[in-house]
């Protein structure tokens, strides 16, 4: 019986690693309009620090940062698995993908509501203007769309190009040095760039302000990042018992051969 493409286990790999990828992108850029408290999300007294001399700062981020994880270790495995061809291919689809998402939440919000019951329909919830609510929850700010796209697009892109290079020099071994070290570099840029084009450029906010949200922005991807280091391990371990150590092993080194 002649193989499909959906046969392919390789193929099938890529398909599912992708749809991780896109997915949990596109989730963080959905949510990231809402604000935690990372001391208080941990049972932890709110921290009050001066840095920069910006006084009173303290963890609060985007929720946007919860799934991004999960895009952290994709792109290393892709990496790994597919070479810098597939990060960059996946990389701009996403870029595409989320700009076609902000289109049509733009086309949705700018429809005019119906005026009857879906107006006030969620009154009873602390919510009297269903499209105000759906506006201010959709409507993020260009400011913060063209940063986050900026940011998005640049770390990716280098975070692939720093994972080749620490593999380039390791070999198939160290998987950790090549993973988290790629991805401390590239969320400090994504960090660095979505903090002063969103606010410092667009938003004249003092420099020394913008600065202080990065640090505090990067200290958390450090920690997230560092944490997440086992899991790389783990899906390593699944993809060599789906695909077979040799199989795994002969992609692994088709990857590293490839043409970037």
């Amino acid at each position: 019986m002649k193989e499909t493409l959906l046969d392919n286990k390789p193929t099938r790999l890529f398909l599912v690693l992708a749809g991780f990828f896109v997915a949990n992108a596109l989730i963080a850029e959905m949510i990231g309009v809402k604000l935690f408290q990372l001391e208080t999300a941990l049972g932890l007294m709110k921290a009050d620090f001066t840095l920069l001399g910006q006084e009173h700062l303290s963890f609060v981020l985007s929720v946007g940062v919860l799934p991004w994880p999960i895009v952290f270790i994709m792109t290393d495995v892709i990496n790994d698995y597919f070479g810098v061809r597939g990060v960059r291919f996946l990389t701009l689809l996403t870029t595409a993908l989320i700009t076609f998402l902000f289109g049509v939440l733009y086309l949705a919000i700018h429809m005019p509501p119906e005026q009857g019951w879906w107006l006030g329909s969620s009154a009873a919830q602390g919510v009297p203007d269903m499209q105000a609510a759906f506006h201010s929850i959709f409507g993020q700010g260009m400011n913060i769309i063209v940063g986050s796209l900026t940011a998005f697009l640049i770390g990716q892109l280098v975070d692939a190009f720093v994972f080749r290079r620490i593999k380039r020099a390791t070999g198939d071994r160290r998987i950790w040095l090549r993973a988290t070290g790629s991805t401390l570099i590239s969320q400090l840029i994504d960090s660095v760039v979505v903090t002063y084009v969103a606010f410092w450029i667009f938003k004249d906010m003092s420099f020394a302000m913008a600065t202080a949200l990065v640090l505090t922005a990067y200290a958390y991807k450090f920690i997230v990042a560092v944490l997440s280091t086992p899991l790389i391990y783990v899906v390593h371990a699944g993809i060599e018992r789906y695909l077979g150590k040799e199989r795994a092993h002969a992609l692994r080194g088709s990857a590293l051969v490839g043409n970037a």
